[in-house]
């Protein structure tokens, strides 16, 4: 990724003020070696669970973002060191986490972009329940599976055509 999410939003005024283009809510933390990543979204729709999140990390990447809309729960963490690993090792270009992560020093370890909203130490459930593959909101953004999502220090955007 090459252009910044400040230059894509001075670039793309028209695709933010006609809705082809989101700025989501300025509260998520950087985690992972890869401060900046970019890619086509895969949408999951979880509660306090994270069997499905680890069911898709296990498929390939390749380069995708993973969107997580965990409805912010502060219950548990949905991804940990051992997923950020397997992420990483699948070619997945950064994980978003609407909802807290754990294994903060693994986490920054993995070449893999990360975020998310905290940090809780107990872990997610295990047993499979949510959806894959459809519209999510989150930091009151709608984001669709394979919307271009670009996450840099400045903010994360969404964005409905891919952006260079």
């Amino acid at each position: 990724m090459t252009t910044s999410t400040t230059d894509l939003c001075d670039a793309h005024c028209d695709r933010l003020n006609d809705g082809r283009m989101a700025v989501l809510a300025p509260f998520y933390i950087s985690f992972g070696k890869r401060r900046a990543f970019s890619g086509h979204a895969v949408t999951l729709q979880v509660t306090d669970d994270n069997a499905l999140v680890r069911a898709t990390l296990e498929t390939p990447g390749a380069g995708r973002v993973l969107v997580i809309d965990g409805g912010g729960s502060q219950r548990c963490a949905l991804v940990g060191g051992q997923l950020a690993l397997l992420a990483q090792a699948n070619g997945w270009s950064g994980i978003i986490v609407d909802g807290c992560v754990r294994d903060v020093d693994e986490l920054n370890a993995a070449d893999i972009g990360i975020r998310a909203k905290a940090v809780h130490p107990r872990r997610g459930g295990k047993l499979g329940a949510g959806h894959r593959d459809t519209i999510i909101h989150i930091a009151g953004t709608h984001i669709r599976p394979g919307d271009w999502i670009v996450a840099d220090a400045d903010g994360i955007l969404v964005s409905r055509e891919a952006l260079n």
